[in-house]
């Protein structure tokens, strides 16, 4: 799980924990442990009913397409953390691969001059969504929707009822999504690159560790300095931006694009990010997560189509794993809550016994006032949420 700010480890204050308490306690701190685990069982189980499921091909059509989940995912990360949410993902995948492979078919265009402008296009989705959000303050679910028809809209018009076949495309663009590196398709190497980037930067960097301020504390974040304007317009720029190359990377994947791709994409990654473990009221998770999130639910899939399950359970499937994940963020956050006040009633007591407890207005004014305080009890949420 991803904390907060700087931890100093401390000694627990309460009894020792057992050995399975220790291990509850693992998996609850490293939330993709259990997704993973759930990975292997799902694998080790489906592969037993049918060993062709782990098949060298069948493994490799499984990381192609959860690539363009997770890239996804991994953007909707950023913005979830910050406390908001970009419905309008999956349209611009769509619009990307659209206007993209118009601008490539039937000529040599060279495959950066087509990834340069999915990038573009992508950018200003997240710049139209940032804005909005950040600083027009309108709910981010409601101009996400609404943006996410927009760009839809746009999409219907620019196609005209065309498509985009295959043999309309350079080879270029088709080798994006189909060549490989070393035996490993290009499309995971770019997903796994731009991952291990972003959660660099999101653990290693203060400016990174911003965005889990705004998430968990928006008030206290504000009060210690941060700039929250700044940064939710960077987190819906760095998903439009992935947007974009997700909608390139469809193209270049399945080379047949219509004006409705990726159409209801949205949903699913903010599945993928909610089984994932990024807490959807902001705050806590990492891209690591989501994209095994991803992978999980791409895997589902797969392991429904080998047992001939009908496609529908796919979706119901999906619904269920949306829910149980929710209700963990649940039981979570009351968890923390309790270790809050746990940790508040500690503090007093041993304020107390130092002959320090006499007046907390005193305590906050020396310790900087209500910019320190907020800064503080920020910091103090994000320790309670790592230590659970």
């Amino acid at each position: 799980m991803t904390v907060l700010a700087e931890t100093p480890t401390k000694p627990p204050s309460g009894p020792p924990s057992t050995g399975n308490g220790r291990l509850v306690d693992l998996v609850l701190r490293a939330r993709e442990l259990s997704i993973a685990g759930a990975l292997v069982v799902l694998v080790v189980a489906t592969t037993i009913a049918n060993p062709r499921f782990l098949s060298a091909q069948g493994v490799e059509d499984i990381f192609l397409n959860a690539s363009i989940l997770a890239l996804l995912a991994v953007g909707q990360t950023m913005v979830v953390v910050t406390r908001n949410i970009d419905l309008s993902v999956g349209s611009v995948v769509g619009l990307v691969a659209f206007v993209t492979g118009k601008f490539a078919a039937g000529t040599d265009r060279n495959v950066l001059l087509v990834i340069l402008l999915g990038l573009l296009i992508g950018a200003l989705c997240g710049l139209v969504n940032g804005l909005l959000v950040s600083f027009c303050r309108v709910p981010a679910l409601v101009v996400t929707l609404g943006t996410l028809y927009v760009i839809q809209g746009i999409d219907h018009y620019v196609a005209h009822g065309e498509q985009i076949s295959a043999s309309d495309l350079p080879s270029s663009v088709l080798a994006l999504g189909n060549d490989a590196l070393l035996g490993i398709p290009y499309l995971p190497i770019i997903t796994v690159v731009v991952m291990l980037g972003i959660g660099f930067y999101l653990r290693s960097y203060s400016s990174g560790r911003e965005f889990y301020a705004i998430g968990s504390n928006p008030e206290a974040a504000r009060l210690a300095g941060v700039p929250i304007r700044r940064r939710v317009l960077s987190a819906y720029l760095v998903s439009g931006v992935l947007a974009g190359l997700a909608g390139v990377l469809w193209l270049a994947r399945f080379g047949t694009v219509v004006a409705d791709a990726a159409n209801g994409w949205e949903l699913k990654v903010v599945s993928a990010v909610v089984v994932g473990g990024v807490a959807i009221v902001g705050g806590v998770g990492t891209v690591y997560g989501a994209a095994l999130g991803a992978l999980l639910l791409t895997t589902i899939g797969s392991v429904l189509v080998v047992l001939k399950v009908n496609p529908f359970w796919q979706d119901a499937i999906t619904g269920v794993l949306l829910l149980l994940a929710i209700s963990v963020d649940r039981l979570l956050a009351l968890r923390v809550t309790r270790t809050l006040k746990a940790k508040s009633r500690s503090r007093r007591g041993r304020r107390r016994a130092n002959g320090n407890g006499n007046g907390n207005g005193a305590g906050d004014a020396a310790g900087g006032g209500p910019a320190a305080t907020a800064a503080a009890t920020a910091k103090e949420e994000g320790n309670a949420r790592d230590e659970v």
